[in-house]
């Protein structure tokens, strides 16, 4: 198989498997967030839900399942997970489908990974019975001081870098975080955040690697806090620029625009928010993609803010404005990322079901991977 000229990464959310102990208390049936889509029901006329995934409610941390996953992925032109990764309560929460599913696959070879280190609160959103009435209380802080800071860098250099297909920009393992405020206060201030980050990079030359490669997560400031589990918003620029990372990209179209309304219409706003960041930033801005939004299986009672008329042709123009962003900037990484492989709950998805079938797979696969 030839080489693909453009990396494209898809984020993961692990919590489509029952083998994290933790995760009972959110989706008591077993079987993760699978709970969620499996009981949804339909809301309002433009609210496709419920949807069913053509592979079924299946495991993702089982390696027959991923390696299945891989293979589709890889052949329709996604060669990237970007695995969400949490640490709750002093300790990894949701590692099974990275571990036990993708790493221990037959082909994951085919594939290159890296992490994103969800940072940010854990509350009742994910427990359907809470989340429309107590869905902000605060089960586990994301915020972690310098102590925990170092137990992680130390996991996560020692586990997830060492691994022969981990993804790196420059031959530097690339290390993506979430929410930069909860980084900070954690770590006790902006300047004590830079000192934390730059004994990560000296512990990862010592590790045998060349530097490091930190990519941050855009947000709008002060945005709104529609998934339920965010912040509510990003940094100052002199805050972020103290950080010293080294690239960015997005993780949702909703935190930085309005997505309750059509797709087509959102894309022009995605379009001035890459050009703003190319602009204004010296570090690399790669282009981010979400499918769309609608969060309504995690709740009971409608919520009406859902992305509309985004099928896979129009997820397809959304693909090609990123492809023409790449090619303008041959100086950096080829890089796109997507939301997502399975944010089935939010309604941003590649996995195949029951209304688009493969579309949006075949979508990326049009794009990148049919040359």
């Amino acid at each position: 198989m030839s080489k693909q000229q453009i990396d494209v990464a898809a984020f993961v959310w692990p919590s489509y498997t029952g083998d994290e102990p933790r995760s009972r208390m959110f989706w008591p049936e077993g079987i993760g967030e699978w709970q969620s889509v499996k009981n949804s029901v339909k809301g309002a006329p433009f609210h496709d839900w419920p949807r069913k995934p053509l592979w079924g409610y299946v495991n993702e941390a089982d390696p027959y399942v991923m390696q299945m996953e891989i293979d589709a992925a890889a052949d329709h032109g996604v060669n990237v997970f970007i695995y969400d990764w949490y640490w709750f309560d002093n300790r990894p929460f949701l590692e099974q489908c990275l571990d036990n599913g993708f790493l221990q696959a037959a082909n994951r070879n085919r594939m290159k990974f890296y992490l994103m280190w969800a940072n940010h609160d854990a509350n009742n959103v994910w427990n359907i019975n809470l989340s429309d009435d107590f869905g902000n209380t605060v089960i586990w802080g994301g915020a972690v001081p310098r102590k925990q800071f170092e137990i992680i860098v130390h996991r996560i250099i020692e586990r997830y870098f060492s691994q022969s297909n981990y993804y790196t920009i420059d031959g530097k393992p690339v290390f993506m975080i979430y929410e930069l405020e909860n980084l900070i206060n954690g770590l006790g201030g902006v300047e004590e955040c830079r000192k934390a980050l730059d004994w990560f990079r000296e512990e990862t030359v010592r590790a045998g690697f060349p530097g490091l490669h930190l990519q941050a997560t855009a947000w709008s400031k002060n945005g709104t806090n529609l998934s339920g589990v965010d912040a509510h918003g990003g940094l100052n620029r002199s805050q972020f620029d103290a950080l010293g990372f080294d690239s960015i990209t997005h993780y949702q179209f909703v935190h930085f625009t309005n997505m309750n309304r059509d797709y087509k219409d959102i894309l022009v706003d995605v379009q001035k928010e890459w050009e703003k960041i190319d602009t204004n930033y010296p570090i690399p801005y790669f282009p981010h993609v979400s499918i769309g939004w609608d969060n309504n299986p995690r709740f009971k009672r409608f919520r009406e803010y859902v992305c509309r008329n985004n099928p896979p042709e129009e997820f397809e123009k959304a693909l090609r404005m990123a492809k023409d962003f790449v090619i303008a900037h041959p100086q950096q990484q080829p890089l796109v990322t997507l939301n997502s492989w399975n944010e089935w709950t939010e309604t941003s998805y590649l996995e195949p079901d029951d209304l688009h079938g493969y579309g949006y797979l075949d979508a990326v696969k049009r794009v990148f991977a049919d040359n």
